[in-house]
């Protein structure tokens, strides 16, 4: 198997790395690719140091099997062609094809045979908010079809980035020290504080990331579930947390519900609030699973329950996603040049 990495210098890019290593993916020969900034640097995998190529347009692609891409949308549009003209399945992870009609978007524990569908020869990898909550979403739907999802998310400072988590750490020395904190990365001041904007505000008056997950969820579960979100910036790192409301065509038990998540995919129940057991995001960075707790009865609403989730937004949310949609076209025996 003949792997590339586009972007392998960021956040994301060195998260597949150890996604990879940890998995045991089956390489027999790691490409990495990206910028005229990070060509020339060098990255150990299994051993073996690996120089960053320029990503150009050329042959380079040619052989490659699977390329998961996280360079951004602009970089992806570009360099699509190049990439998988040669055969190669391209796994991106920007926001460029995720509503193209021609793009699978996928969440294997949602919509795996999705992946099989690609006329570009590109699958898109979801939003990280949206990947984290149509997992414990199919849970419910697999009991009862969900009408309409109201979710506000409380996203870590790793969605904007490797130098918007450096920031955040940055920031809170310095306000410690009583100094001016430096404000690059996002709208305002993150350190001890929340903000209610992440991307672009719409014509309606909900961000672009909003409606990612407005748009997203319809195309992953194939529904025609309503879903309205507020996205909140927090000053945690890396994981981000979600409070859901979900309003289902027929009422759920909150057991049924917990159930259904002990027995889901890449779901755990952590749910003991007489204990204060709950997913929080000190405890779950670097976990691959989407962490479920606070579950109860929506007291607005008797075909509503209410839960929490906590998931790795670079893991789970990015790089795992991508590499468990490429493990699944492995499985299936439908990828690439094999």
């Amino acid at each position: 198997m003949k792997v590339a990495i586009v972007g392998a210098s960021g956040a994301v890019g060195q998260e597949f790395l150890r996604v990879l290593d940890e998995r045991n993916f089956p390489i027999d020969e790691l490409l990495l690719f990206g910028s005229s900034r990070s060509a020339g640097s060098k990255y150990t995998f299994r051993g073996k140091e690996i120089e960053v190529k320029l990503l150009q347009h050329n042959d380079d692609f040619k052989g490659v099997d699977i390329a998961f891409t996280s360079a951004g949308g602009g970089t992806s549009q570009e360099f699509a062609e190049t990439i998988t003209k040669h055969g190669a399945v391209m796994i991106d992870n920007s926001s460029a094809f995720r509503m193209d009609p021609d793009v699978p978007l996928v969440v294997p524990e949602c919509n795996a045979e999705d992946a099989l569908n690609r006329p570009r020869g590109i699958i898109a990898n979801p939003n990280c908010t949206t990947i984290m909550m149509v997992v414990a979403l199919q849970a419910l739907e697999n009991i009862s079809h969900i009408r309409r999802v109201h979710v506000s998310s409380y996203q870590a400072a790793s969605g904007a980035g490797a130098a918007a988590m450096a920031e955040l750490y940055e920031q809170s020395r310095q306000v410690l020290a009583g100094e001016k904190p430096t404000v690059d990365k996002f709208a305002y001041q993150l350190a001890f504080n929340v903000i209610p904007q992440i991307d672009v505000f719409t014509d309606n008056g909900y961000t672009k990331e909003e409606m990612k997950m407005y748009h997203e969820t319809k195309k992953i579960m194939h529904t025609d579930c309503e879903v309205s979100a507020t996205c909140v910036r927090v000053p945690s790192l890396r994981c981000h947390s979600e409070a859901i409301w979900a309003e289902t065509a027929e009422p759920v038990s909150v057991e049924q519900f917990k159930e259904a998540v002990r027995q889901g995919n890449g779901l755990q129940l952590e749910d003991d609030p007489a204990n204060k057991v709950y997913p929080m995001p000190l405890f779950h960075e670097n976990c691959d699973d989407v962490f479920v707790g606070r579950v109860r009865k929506d007291l607005a609403n008797p075909c509503g329950l209410t839960f929490w989730l906590v998931s790795d937004q670079i893991k789970k949310g990015a790089a795992l996603n991508a590499v468990q949609i490429a493990e699944y076209l492995i499985k299936v025996g439908n990828v690439g040049n094999k």
